[in-house]
């Protein structure tokens, strides 16, 4: 699986749709994603499956993306209504004078790492990025690289961009990479090259990650529509954390890049990920105006936004 780490471009890419109509004439509400059919979406096809949006003349749909599927920018130009995006996506948008919004945040953990094979004896990132006879392959320019540059510069590790896949990992035991840690050690370990991964959010980046996202024009627009499409949201997580084998089988049947016992692990691992003890009092998919702030901060002192957004005007709770 390639990793899921988004920019913002003007390339507007065609994608596939999978929708679950039960009657032609209901109107339906599509969410696209940012990525193909995986565990990390395994919430929002639950909410497709079990029907949870309690409006009789609409239905949910899941339209699925890829590696380039642009979802924040066909958001902002409203092609688009609700979609999949990561949250400093968000700030850079607001930052460039859209009107994107976020409603639900999937991961309250960015789940985004750099893995390293286990044999090569790399204790933590630190390390990693302080050898100069290891390569490590991250995606340039975006919030998470740049972040771990600056914080352990120099950085004697050669750099390179990333470009999918685990082939150079699997061969050479000094190449290390970007993965999400839900994921990628799964598959290396199935190979046989069982991976040390290091999240990122534990060194201080920590954007929300998988959020469903729309425009605050659509919100006022139907307010009530869009109450809807996130309280069907957070209960198909909820449903999905509870018992994601049925909607596992299902992306499974669409994504036959990932075997259903890897679903299944990775709906088990990602779960820490989801559900906190913040979610718990709060509700899934719930964010705050300081972890914005931070984020904003961040993404600010990067130099990849020019001015700072609202932390506030970011998110609406539902």
């Amino acid at each position: 699986m390639i990793v899921r780490i988004f920019v913002l471009v003007a390339l507007i890419c065609s994608i596939g749709s999978t929708t679950f109509a039960t009657k032609a004439t209901k109107k339906t509400i599509e969410v696209t994603l940012n990525w193909k059919a995986e565990p990390e979406f395994g919430g929002f096809y639950q909410a497709v499956l079990g029907k949870t949006l309690k409006r009789s003349w609409e239905e949910l749909a899941v339209v699925e993306g890829g590696a380039s599927t642009p979802t924040i920018q066909m958001v902002a130009a409203g092609k688009i209504d609700f979609a999949i995006a990561n949250g400093d996506e968000v700030v850079i948008s607001q930052a460039l004078g859209t009107d994107v919004v976020a409603l639900f945040a999937t991961y309250q953990t960015d789940p985004h790492g750099i893995m390293v094979r286990e044999d090569s004896g790399v204790q933590n990132l630190k390390e990693l990025l302080s050898k100069p006879d290891f390569t490590i392959a991250l995606q340039r320019g975006i919030g998470s690289t740049l972040f771990v540059q600056k914080k352990f510069a120099p950085v004697k590790a050669k750099i390179v961009p990333f470009t999918g896949g685990i082939t150079n990992y699997l061969a050479d035991k000094k190449f290390a990479q970007q993965c999400f840690v839900t994921s990628e050690p799964l598959a290396a370990k199935k190979q046989g090259k069982p991976a040390r991964a290091f999240l990122i959010a534990d060194e201080g980046y920590n954007p929300y990650s998988v959020v469903l996202v729309t425009r605050k024009q659509v919100i006022a627009r139907d307010p009530e529509l869009v109450k809807a499409v996130v309280a069907a949201v957070r209960q198909g997580w909820m449903d999905y954390l509870a018992k994601p084998e049925a909607a596992n089988k299902h992306m499974a049947g669409l994504n036959k890049s990932m075997d259903l016992e890897t679903f299944n692990k990775i709906a088990i691992g990602q779960k820490n990920l989801i559900e906190t003890a913040d979610t718990k009092k709060s509700g899934l998919g719930t964010m705050t105006a300081a972890r914005w702030k931070i984020l904003v901060d961040q993404l600010f002192e990067m130099k990849l936004i020019k001015k700072k957004p609202d932390p506030t005007a970011l998110f609406q709770n539902l």
